[in-house]
């Protein structure tokens, strides 16, 4: 069984930074990349960013590019999202994921607020 927790959400200013991290438990062979999700209020559930965990390669959603950044640590099993220049409409619940063969593990989630 696989397990994924985030942590590292909170409030922060427009203009600010938040680095969020999300740590891998549990049979996580097979896994293929990770991946964060967002979701505010009264809206779906988008993507954000996707990182390939064999080769590193990283994907971004045309409304992060530029601000947000991906990356993993093999070792720690744990994916970050390095988040710059926040705007409020960035606020949302961030969701981690693991895509592995066996299917998808969503974590719990984080709050992010960007608000003055």
């Amino acid at each position: 069984q696989v397990q994924v927790v985030e942590s590292g959400g909170g409030l922060v200013q427009p203009g600010g930074s938040l680095r969020l991290s999300c740590v891998a438990s549990g049979r996580t062979f097979g896994r293929y990349a990770m991946g964060w999700f967002r979701q505010a209020p009264g809206k779906e559930r988008e993507f954000v960013a996707q990182i390939v965990w064999g080769s590193g390669l990283p994907y971004y959603a045309d409304s992060v590019k530029g601000r947000f950044t991906i990356s993993r640590d093999n070792a720690k099993n744990t994916v970050y999202l390095q988040m710059n220049s926040l705007k409020p409409e960035d606020t949302a619940v961030y969701y981690c994921n693991l895509n592995a063969d066996t299917g998808v593990t969503w974590g719990q989630g984080t709050q992010v607020t960007v608000s003055s």
